[in-house]
């Protein structure tokens, strides 16, 4: 995949690094942080932790550089982004989640809104599927996140039947190793730079930038 740069346009010739099974987590970081948010966020973790998920944030790196370009390349870096909904978080806030959840779902990320019974959602979102933090949040979360691995099978499944395609199998290999962190995957996307034409490529090039997860 070729993922440009928010700040100028042009494509990222580095590297990002690859964080498998982490959660990179859209919400209110500023203080003070309402209870209600507080209260999903915690459980948001633990469901994580138990399904051996890190939770990460904009906060989690200090990098003395841009901060949008430090946002694009956390998100980048994991499998799973969830952005939180609720009614106490302030419109400018929310409004950086909702961005946050946009660049998620433009590089392929699983993504997913956590909504509190009061907040409401943008009609962009209308149709994208949201779990309610009620009752029986934890249980539902959960399932989501078992239902990931399927998911990653999917991914490695298209990969296999991909025909003289390599930059777009590279791609859904390195998404199913995100979800799973199985370095066999890594193996594969390995043996395709070996396919005649790719192993002289150039090191920043796009199939070789996408195969150094």
């Amino acid at each position: 995949m070729i993922i440009y740069s928010p700040m100028d346009g042009d494509a990222l010739t580095s590297p990002i690094p690859s964080n498998p099974r982490h959660c990179f987590l859209m919400t209110r970081l500023g203080k003070p942080v309402p209870k209600g948010i507080n209260e999903i966020r915690r459980s948001i973790t633990e469901v994580c932790n138990k399904a051996n998920y890190k939770v990460i944030d904009a906060s989690s790196r200090v990098t003395g550089r841009d901060f949008l370009l430090k946002i694009w390349r956390l998100i980048a870096s994991a499998p799973l982004s969830v952005g939180i909904c609720h009614e106490d978080i302030p419109p400018k806030s929310q409004a950086n989640i909702y961005y946050e959840i946009g660049i998620a779902q433009a590089l392929g990320k699983e993504s997913i809104i956590v909504k509190s019974p009061g907040s409401e959602i943008p009609s962009d979102f209308i149709r994208t599927e949201h779990i309610e933090f009620d009752a029986i949040f934890s249980t539902n979360f959960a399932a989501y996140l078992e239902s990931l691995a399927e998911q990653a099978n999917h991914y490695e499944l298209v990969a296999d039947q991909l025909d003289r395609n390599p930059i777009l199998a590279i791609d859904y290999l390195r998404r199913a190793f995100l979800i799973t962190g199985d370095e066999q995957l890594r193996n594969k996307a390995q043996k395709l730079l070996n396919e005649p034409g790719l192993n002289s490529r150039a090191k920043n090039s796009v199939e070789l930038l996408g195969a150094a997860f």
